[in-house]
């Protein structure tokens, strides 16, 4: 059972797979409990990778919940692999991190072009140019808490797919970098039980809060102040103040960070009826999917 004083803040990343040293695409919000709005931080600051994981590192408050806007981990119980017929395939998601890792060490701006050009990973991608590997079929292999968001009436994506404006295999592979580095340091679940205290990092997806809060599927992206405070009314929150331009990043992690300060008490969203011990070592789960 979660206590409810368990979590004092509550962040939300969306987070970027672009090119480049710095991502427009990464927004970051905090609230603490109550009914504030979520506010940006350093709003205005166009984010690098890099800065995320050194504010992860060093200025998280430690009684956060962070939601990251990724996918921790890739299909393997489908399978029994994360990349069958490879005899170099990783054993669990900590192991794929540290591959990720390894195999991207020459690219700049924690991209991950040396891990999805790899000739054995690149046989289980769909990457542009019409490059499909012979392991990618149909839509691409999805893990059980994508067969489940599907369940839920989502429309999720592999991550083994790199094509496509809604494609989430690049923001991942980079997530899994910083991942990795921030390993030790605060946990992640379900691949790290629950702790008692501290800080503690999930993967989310924004369309969960954007629904939440009463949006239909297909307009879960809010890009003006009306209809972000409207979402955030919904959530039991108070209006963001008008800062400015918004756009869907910053409006997804905004609205997202309050629907944490909800959902992060419910004790039934930390045992996912459909989560065993080897999905949450290997793949991992999506917060707030049942």
């Amino acid at each position: 059972m979660i206590a409810p004083a368990r979590f004092g803040h509550f962040v939300a990343i969306d987070w970027s797979g672009a090119a480049g040293p710095r991502q427009k695409g990464i927004a970051v919000a905090i609230c603490a409990s109550g009914r504030e709005a979520p506010a940006l931080v350093r709003p205005g600051h166009v984010w690098s990778r890099g800065d995320v994981l050194d504010w992860l590192a060093h200025e998280l408050p430690g009684d956060a919940i962070v939601g990251l806007d990724l996918g921790t981990a890739l299909p393997f119980v489908d399978c029994g692999a994360f990349f069958p017929g490879w005899s170099d395939s990783p054993a669990d998601a900590r192991a794929l991190w540290a591959l990720v890792e390894r195999l991207c060490e020459c690219d700049a701006h924690l991209a991950a072009g040396g891990f999805v050009d790899h000739v054995e990973v690149a046989r289980h991608m769909r990457r542009h140019g019409g490059r499909k590997g012979e392991y990618f079929t149909g839509r691409g292999r999805l893990r059980a808490t994508e067969v489940a968001q599907r369940e839920q009436g989502l429309n999720p994506y592999s991550n083994l797919n790199l094509v496509g404006a809604a494609q989430v295999g690049k923001s991942s592979f980079t997530g899994m970098r910083v991942l990795h580095r921030l390993n030790g340091r605060i946990p992640v679940w379900p691949f790290d039980p629950l702790p008692q205290s501290g800080p503690v990092l999930v993967e989310i997806y924004t369309t969960l809060a954007a629904l939440a809060a009463g949006r239909a599927k297909g307009r879960a992206k809010m890009r003006s102040w009306d209809a972000l405070n409207e979402a955030l009314a919904a959530l039991g929150s108070r209006p963001a103040p008008v800062e400015g331009p918004i756009d869907d990043h910053k409006s997804d992690a905004i609205l997202t960070a309050a629907w944490l300060r909800i959902a992060a008490h419910r004790a039934e969203l930390w045992a996912p009826i459909a989560m065993n011990d080897e999905i949450a070592r290997t793949e991992g789960w999506t917060f707030g999917v049942t």
